[in-house]
């Protein structure tokens, strides 16, 4: 989640870079693959674009949260093989892990990304799902590790982050067999967060999203950087980190602060209950 340099706002509304469709309302951003004849597989130029997408997104002070999604009935079946088989050379032409691969540029991004999974990501399509904050995925969501079959070892990341998600043994029937798994099995893995009618699913992407963008954004900072450390460290060093964290903060925080997010956590709480039942001035601690 590093430092990105500064440039022109993203414009409000739809704008497109070749096969990559951004869709900006307010502070929620979204970044649509759109290959959709071709499953959103990923060629060098929506490489490109998804590239220059998210360099322009981590620029951008004014966004709060990020929405990857693909257009039509996948999100992304991964590298385009058939670009490959007419290119062997393109192997080399791509950034499969460093600061440029896609992932590592989607993991340091300043936002949260929610990635909303409409239909089949494969290999490297999963790998980039599996980038984002958090996944959640229409019905007809299907999800594949099809590596070990192309003939490709993981580079964005999945050999190590689907373990961590969905435990060892998954990990190793998903990867070593190169077996789809259903929306609703992904959900009870744990891969996902929530299952969704195709129709619903971009609706509550952007609802998700608009709520991250309610947050005070340096706290939210800290806090996706902790929970990000949770999976790199062991309980100890955790929470001393957390304190560390908490003891550099909290001279910085005001009681008029506290008092005009008070009233927001309790409108929020109240349109979330959809009942008019007042806050007791608890829910920050």
């Amino acid at each position: 989640m590093s430092d990105q340099p500064r440039s022109d706002p993203i414009p409000e509304g739809e704008s497109r870079d070749g096969p990559l469709l951004r869709r900006r309302a307010g502070a929620v951003l979204e970044l649509i693959l759109d290959r959709p004849e071709a499953l959103n597989a990923l060629n060098l130029a929506l490489e490109a674009a998804l590239r220059r997408g998210i360099r322009a997104a981590g620029a951008d002070a004014g966004l709060r949260a990020i929405v990857l999604t693909g257009a039509g009935r996948a999100f992304s079946v991964g590298v385009d093989l058939k670009e490959l088989e007419a290119d062997p050379a393109g192997l080399s032409g791509r950034h499969w892990h460093g600061p440029e691969s896609l992932a590592e540029m989607i993991r340091a991004l300043p936002q949260p990304v929610i990635a909303a999974v409409g239909g089949p990501a494969v290999t490297g399509g999963l790998e980039l799902a599996l980038a984002a904050d958090f996944l959640i995925a229409s019905t007809e969501a299907r999800f594949a590790d099809t590596h070990a079959l192309v003939g490709i070892t993981p580079s964005w990341g999945l050999s190590q982050i689907l373990p961590r998600l969905i435990g060892q043994n998954r990990a190793r029937q998903m990867s070593l067999t190169g077996m789809f798994i259903d929306a609703a099995r992904a959900e009870a893995w744990g891969l996902v967060n929530e299952v969704h009618p195709p129709e619903a699913l971009l609706p509550r992407a952007r609802e998700l999203a608009a709520a991250i963008a309610e947050t005070e954004p340096v706290t939210m900072g800290r806090v996706r950087r902790l929970i990000a450390l949770a999976a790199e460290t062991g309980l100890s060093a955790g929470l001393a980190a957390e304190r560390v964290v908490f003891d550099a903060h909290i001279p910085s925080v005001t009681p008029a602060a506290i008092a005009e997010r008070r009233a927001r956590v309790i409108a929020r709480g109240r349109a979330q209950a959809g009942r008019g039942r007042s806050g007791s001035g608890e829910g920050g601690r």
